[in-house]
């Protein structure tokens, strides 16, 4: 006799993607549309949440511009909204460069012209890595937990 299935919360998943220039314009753009998106989703302006994702996309984004583009070549953004969290991927087509793992991620030293924005990704962030990706290339993704 097979076991009682046990009802099951329904997952929810709402997905936002979009390309945009390599250019430090498409890096502010991606910011902007995510605060958007994540008002559309009921994670209003200005609540922790919606900062840490603006902070984290801002990152990733002017990360993709700055040191992994590949002319004529876009990048995209794509945030999902799961159940308890908040998924930023940004992919970028430049597979010669790869930042550092989570673990690896190191403070800059004080007269540092770079290296803080993984640093800020990692303190924003609940979860995040750095994943191959199909053509050429990588996605950084990040979580920021939604509380209940």
């Amino acid at each position: 006799m097979p076991a009682p299935r046990t009802p099951q919360p329904p997952v929810t998943v709402s997905v936002f993607a979009q390309r945009l220039t390599a250019t430090p314009r498409g890096a502010r753009l991606a910011r902007h549309l995510a605060q958007s998106q994540l008002h559309v989703w009921g994670i209003p302006h200005g609540t922790d949440v919606s900062d840490a994702v603006a902070a984290i996309v801002a990152e990733l984004a002017t990360n993709a511009v700055t040191h992994a583009r590949v002319p004529g070549r876009d990048f995209e953004l794509r945030l999902s909204l799961v159940t308890g969290s908040v998924r930023v991927e940004v992919s970028d087509t430049c597979a010669e460069r790869r930042p550092p793992a989570p673990a690896d991620v190191r403070p800059p030293c004080p007269l540092d012209e770079y290296g803080r924005g993984l640093v800020l990704v990692e303190a924003f962030a609940a979860r995040w890595e750095v994943l191959e990706r199909e053509p050429p290339g990588k996605t950084v993704r990040a979580e920021v937990d939604v509380p209940n």
